[in-house]
């Protein structure tokens, strides 16, 4: 299983926001919505969030069995 818990710490620590993702960074809020009911996402989307907050890809997401 995919878990984003990794993304909401990495979030907490940096100086951006939901909001900043959404308006600056043109992440979608449907994202932050599948982010939030651990909903899946695609690499793209990943990868832009890494952009965003400057950070790795285990960052964002780790598995769990």
């Amino acid at each position: 299983m995919i878990d984003y818990a990794p993304f909401w710490e990495t979030l907490k620590r940096s100086k951006e926001s939901t909001y900043t993702l959404i308006n600056n960074y043109n992440i979608s809020s449907s994202t932050i919505n599948r982010l939030r009911n651990r909903q899946g996402i695609s690499t793209n989307t990943i990868d832009e969030l890494c952009k965003a907050l400057k950070c790795r890809v285990e960052d964002i997401i780790e598995y769990k069995e």
